[in-house]
C-alpha cells in the first residue's frame, strides 16, 4: 500500500509509453507499467520499489483485470490510467486485409475501453481519479492512407467523450491527447505494418505513400519527453482539460476541423433547418 498517487500506464515498454512511465516515476508517483512483453517494460524502467511491472496485452480483457488487481493488491489503489498502446496500420482501406482491420481496431479501441472498464471500479470506490487516453491528430482530420487508423482513434474520442458524462459524477476526469507528430518507434519497422499491395489503381499513391512514411522517421518534430511533462501538469491540476492538443501542428488540425465544421454548417443552413414537422 502507498500513500503516493499511482499511475496505470499500457504500453510501457515502448514508444511515448516508456516516456510516460519514466515521467510519472520520477516526479514521485507509484507505478504500474504494463506491456505484452514484461521484460522489455522492465529493461526500459529498471527496479524501483514503487514500480509493479505487469503483463497486459490490452485485447485481452483477463489481462486487464488481473493487471488492475495486482496494482490494488500492491499499492492499493489508482489515480491516473493513461491508455497509451496503440499500433498503427498504414494502407489504402480497400487493399487492407480483414485480419488487419480488426487487429487495429480491437488494439486502439477496444483495447482502452477493456483496460479502462478493470480500473473503473477501483476508482469510482474512492470517488477519485483520472482517465487519460492518446488519441491523435488523425482522429481530427482523417489522412489517406491511415482510413483503420482514424477509425479507431475517432472511435476512441466518441467514447471518452460519452464516458467523461457518464464519470464525472463519480470525480473521475477524462482527457484525451491529440499528440501532433512526435519522434516514437510508432512509424518505425516495429510499429508500422504495411498492407500488402493488391489493387494496381493505387500503385503510384501507394509508393508515394509509402516512401513519405518511411522518411519521416527520426524527423518528427515532437518530442515525447516533454509530452510527459505535460501530462504530469495536466493530471496534477484541480481541473484537467477534456481535451490536450500536444503539438503546434495538432492545434493547426484543430482549427482546421472547427473551420471546415463551421463552413459545413453554414453550406446547406437552409436545407438543415427545414427539417422539422410543418405543424
Amino acid at each position: 500500500m502507498t500513500d503516493k498517487r499511482v499511475w496505470f500506464i499500457t504500453g510501457a515498454g515502448r514508444g511515448m509509453g516508456v516516456d510516460f512511465a519514466k515521467a510519472a516515476l520520477a516526479a514521485g508517483n507509484a507505478l504500474v507499467a504494463t506491456g505484452r512483453d514484461t521484460d522489455s517494460v522492465a529493461d526500459a524502467l529498471g527496479e524501483a520499489d514503487d514500480v509493479l511491472v505487469a503483463e497486459l496485452d490490452v485485447t485481452h480483457r483477463a489481462d486487464a483485470e488481473a493487471a488492475t488487481r495486482a496494482a490494488v493488491d500492491r499499492f492499493g489503489h489508482i489515480d491516473v490510467l493513461v491508455n497509451s498502446a496503440g499500433i498503427s496500420y498504414k494502407g489504402y482501406f480497400e487493399e487492407m486485409t480483414p485480419e488487419q482491420i480488426d487487429r487495429q481496431l480491437a488494439v486502439n479501441l477496444i483495447g482502452p475501453m477493456n483496460v479502462t472498464r478493470a480500473v473503473l471500479p477501483v476508482m469510482r470506490e474512492r470517488r477519485s481519479g483520472h482517465i487519460i487516453s492518446i488519441s491523435s491528430g488523425a482522429a481530427l482530420i482523417g489522412f489517406e492512407f491511415s482510413s483503420v487508423y482514424a477509425a479507431a482513434k475517432a472511435g476512441l474520442e466518441g467514447w471518452m467523450s460519452a464516458l467523461h458524462a457518464e464519470v464525472e459524477p463519480f470525480g473521475i476526469r477524462t482527457t484525451v491527447v491529440n499528440p501532433g507528430f512526435f519522434r516514437t518507434e510508432l512509424i518505425s519497422e516495429k510499429s508500422m505494418i504495411y498492407a500488402n499491395p493488391s489493387i494496381h489503381d493505387y500503385d503510384e499513391r501507394r509508393a508515394e505513400q509509402e516512401a513519405w512514411w518511411k522518411a519521416q522517421a527520426g524527423l518528427q518534430p515532437g518530442d515525447p519527453a516533454k509530452l510527459a511533462q505535460a501530462l504530469l501538469r495536466i493530471a496534477g491540476g484541480e481541473r484537467p482539460p477534456r481535451r490536450f492538443l500536444a503539438g503546434v501542428d495538432a492545434i493547426a488540425l484543430a482549427e482546421q476541423k472547427a473551420e471546415d465544421l463551421q463552413a459545413q454548417a453554414d453550406a446547406y443552413r437552409d436545407l438543415s433547418t427545414s427539417m422539422a414537422y410543418d405543424d
